[in-house]
């Protein structure tokens, strides 16, 4: 399966909540797409159809594959601890996710091109992999040449949600990632239990 670069708000409208950040189109129709769509009479979904959706909901936040995700499900499986919650910490960890976590890009899918692109480094050396894993202590830079470009200098400008496990100096134009984050702390809205359920199957 290819990655989604469709209608985000389609998507969006599937799961009923913005998935991909503030959207104007998802606010006037906050039901899912379709000539039933806006039906008050839904059928009832099925233990496992709850848990396809979360995992797919997950996948779509995150933007990543279906080889991917089970990847770091399974990495996530083989460590102590919760695996649910230890699952998203590592989705956190990823490199595009911080670049968007720290506001250098406006969205996930605009920090994985940002990445790509050799627009950022870690620790002061180009990183252009996307799920790269970040570890507590480590530098992310905006490149000396990229600190003038426009989405990045229009993303920075504008306010958005900080995160106590990331440190931004405007000054450099660089973030520290201090530490993995608590489940409590990660703003998204997963049921990563059912997500463990299904996998478990």
């Amino acid at each position: 399966m290819a990655r989604y670069t469709g209608p985000k708000t389609k998507i969006a409208r599937k799961f009923r909540e913005p998935i991909f950040g503030p959207d104007k189109s998802f606010e006037k129709k906050k039901y899912p797409p379709g000539m039933h769509g806006n039906s008050k009479k839904r059928k009832k979904l099925s233990e496992y159809a709850l848990q396809l959706s979360e995992k797919q909901k997950a996948k779509y936040t995150y933007g990543l594959l279906e080889k991917q995700f089970l990847n770091l499900f399974k990495k996530a499986a083989s460590k102590r601890g919760i695996t649910g919650e230890t699952f998203l910490k590592f989705l956190e960890a990823r490199l595009d996710n911080t670049v968007y976590r720290l506001n250098i890009a406006p969205s996930r899918r605009a920090a994985r091109q940002l990445v790509l692109h050799k627009h950022i480094l870690v620790n002061d050396e180009i990183v252009n992999i996307p799920s790269y894993q970040l570890k507590p202590g480590d530098v992310v830079t905006v490149r000396e040449r990229s600190k003038t470009l426009e989405l990045i200098t229009d993303s920075l400008s504008v306010g958005r949600m900080k995160h106590s496990w990331l440190q931004w100096d405007g000054n450099t134009m660089s973030g520290t990632f201090m530490n993995l984050p608590e489940r409590s702390e990660i703003p998204e809205n997963i049921n990563e239990t059912l997500i463990v359920e299904l996998y478990s199957k």
